[in-house]
């Protein structure tokens, strides 16, 4: 006992700390082990939600100036939440209190803007004629929101009577605000926006590029809807060699040109790999600098949103104001992992930075890849997810042979061996986070029963 107990303070302070705090990221948090998502946030129901419940999803609010005029401070908290999500990035908000009587005042000076809140806790007449007087103060296209705690139905109808766009009952969570804030300013005849999926690794070479360009494929040639895979790797991207074309510089000239870029400037720059999965590619020369501004895709992904119902992200493995914007605005954020401890350690920061940017959004979805690797030393998958507190869409086993075939053919897993299991696990990765239902996993291939099946053989 003696001897093990100097040996172990002969080490190095750093060392014995290294190891502890190694220790501690793949334990985890000491709590109560979960097998589901952990999810601390107030509003937890976020993240039951399914797709056709969240309004919010389909149609953000679009470019608009918001006043609110608060009078309780829950209201006024509830409204700063629902400022923050990503849904409301394109509007701008600012926040007064004082109510109706406040807002009256206010714009007896000053320009009305596209919306107005209002909270009020008057009843009956009273509301009447304070909007009334509001009425008196606003342009013919502001519209008005009236935040109120009266449930009836004749004053709910008195209300819309005098021009208010909705009339919402208090307390309210931020969605629902979000929600009803887009639907005021839908137009009805419009198409929902596409659905954007931004796929990054936690580390590089972790293979998320090769997982994002399999799943955009399978859910365009699986469910036959158009799919854009826009690589965002201008300098090195593999979305041309993966899909074997020789394209152009779409990306690049899509956001150089992004005041005159349309749909169908758009259209000319996408290339069509199949009938419904359109590339749009990255450069991939280093004559220049990327040094690109935090904004510099958000005009380019506003059209592909209104031309694509499924938008794929291919984010490098970078940390700059744009990709963590692109991160930030996008529908599903997909990390990709190998079971190493710099994985465990970027994909929890990863994590942590979304969960404080998209407060009222689900966590983001993570994949395992790359388990298995020979003569690797790993964190085994069950620890892995223990201490990142997220349980993976798939897990995938280091199959060299398949995936290099693949990329050295320019084709996708489901071409080179559609019988293979990890085939099957795209297909149902793309099931799960497209939201579609025709595409059934084969029988028996489980991930985690076909590593089983491969230890047992050995």
């Amino acid at each position: 006992m003696m001897q093990l107990a100097k040996r172990a303070f002969a080490e190095e302070p750093t060392t014995l700390l290294a190891r502890d705090r190694n220790r501690d990221l793949i334990a985890g948090p000491k709590q109560p082990a979960r097998s589901a998502v952990v999810d601390d946030r107030p509003d937890a129901r976020v993240a039951d939600h399914p797709l056709e419940m969240r309004a919010l999803e389909a149609r953000r609010v679009p470019r608009i100036i918001i006043e609110a005029f608060y009078e309780s401070p829950a209201v006024a908290q509830a409204i700063e939440a629902a400022a923050g999500d990503r849904a409301m990035a394109r509007a701008s908000l600012s926040l007064h209190p004082g109510g109706i009587p406040a807002a009256t005042e206010h714009f007896r000076q000053s320009n009305t803007p596209s919306l107005i809140i209002v909270e009020s806790r008057a009843e009956g007449a009273s509301l009447l004629h304070e909007l009334d007087g509001l009425a008196a103060v606003c342009d013919d296209r502001t519209k008005v929101l009236v935040l109120g705690s009266t449930n009836d139905i004749s004053l709910y109808r008195e209300v819309i009577k005098r021009g208010v766009s909705e009339y919402m009952l208090t307390p309210f969570d931020p969605l629902s605000l979000i929600a009803t804030i887009a639907g005021i300013f839908s137009d009805a005849s419009s198409a929902k926006l596409g659905r954007v999926y931004a796929f990054i690794g936690a580390k590089g070479g972790v293979g998320s590029s090769t997982i994002a360009h399999n799943t955009g494929w399978t859910i365009a040639s699986s469910f036959g809807v158009d799919v854009l895979l826009a690589d965002m790797d201008l300098p090195f991207g593999t979305g041309s060699l993966d899909f074997n074309q020789d394209t152009n510089q779409g990306i690049a000239e899509a956001i150089h040109d992004a005041g005159r870029l349309d749909e169908m400037l758009l259209d000319r720059l996408v290339t069509k790999c199949d009938n419904h999965f359109s590339l749009l590619a990255a450069p991939v020369a280093l004559d220049r600098d990327y040094d690109l501004a935090e904004t510099a895709f958000e005009p380019l992904l506003d059209v592909a949103q209104a031309s694509f119902p499924f938008v794929i992200l291919d984010i490098p493995h970078l940390w700059s104001g744009w990709a963590k914007r692109a991160l930030a605005s996008a529908d599903e954020v997909v990390i990709t992992a190998a079971p190493d401890l710099a994985n465990l350690r970027n994909a929890k920061n990863i994590v942590a930075f979304l969960k404080q940017t998209r407060p009222n959004d689900p966590p983001p979805k993570l994949i395992l890849n790359q388990v298995g690797l020979p003569k690797r030393p790993e964190i085994k998958p069950r620890e892995f997810v223990g201490a990142i507190q997220i349980e993976p869409l798939a897990t995938l086993p280091f199959e060299s042979l398949v995936f290099g075939k693949a990329a050295n053919n320019g084709q996708m897993i489901a071409q080179v061996a559609p019988k293979h299991p990890v085939a099957a696990s795209f297909a149902e990765v793309a099931r799960i986070i497209s939201g579609r239902n025709s595409v059934k996993p084969r029988r028996g291939l489980s991930l985690p029963s076909l590593f089983k099946r491969r230890r047992d053989k050995r």
